[in-house]
C-alpha cells in the first residue's frame, strides 16, 4: 500500500529501551478534497530512510499496515494498528539525470518582425 501527500512533520529519531529499538515519525498531509494527516513510523534501519526529505516536499511512502492485541492487567483485551513505512520516494519533478535544465520562459525574446510571407519549412 502506499501513502501520497506533503511532508507536514517529520519527528527526531527516538531509541527505546536496552536494545536500542529506533522509531522514527512522519507524517503526510494528502491533497484530497477532505485532507488527511497520516502519521507513518519508520522502525530501526529504516530511519534513516528520512534524513533527506523536508517538509512542505510531496512524497509517496510504501506501508505495511500492523496490528497487535494486548491483554491489560484486568483482563481486557484491547487492539492497536499502527502503519509502518518502508519506502519513501520524493515526487517533485526533477530533470531526468543527463538533461540539461530548461531555460525560464522569459530567457527567450519575443520575434516582433515575423511576416506572413517568410518561408516555412514546418511539414503542417
Amino acid at each position: 500500500m502506499e501513502v501520497q501527500g506533503k511532508v507536514k512533520m517529520i519527528g527526531e529519531t527516538q531509541t527505546f529501551g536496552n536494545n536500542g529499538f529506533r522509531k522514527r515519525e512522519i507524517v503526510v498531509t494528502t491533497e484530497e478534497q477532505y485532507p488527511q494527516h497520516i502519521m507513518v513510523e519508520f522502525v530501526q534501519d529504516k530511519t534513516d530512510l528520512l534524513n533527506n526529505f523536508q517538509v512542505g516536499q510531496a512524497v509517496k511512502i510504501s506501508i505495511n499496515l500492523r496490528g497487535r492485541e494486548w491483554v491489560n492487567p484486568q483482563g481486557e483485551t484491547k487492539y492497536f494498528n499502527s502503519i509502518q513505512g518502508w519506502r519513501i520516494e520524493n515526487l517533485q519533478q526533477q530533470p531526468p539525470a543527463g538533461m540539461p535544465p530548461v531555460p525560464p520562459a522569459d530567457a527567450f525574446e519575443p520575434v516582433n518582425d515575423l511576416k506572413e510571407e517568410d518561408h516555412d519549412d514546418l511539414p503542417f
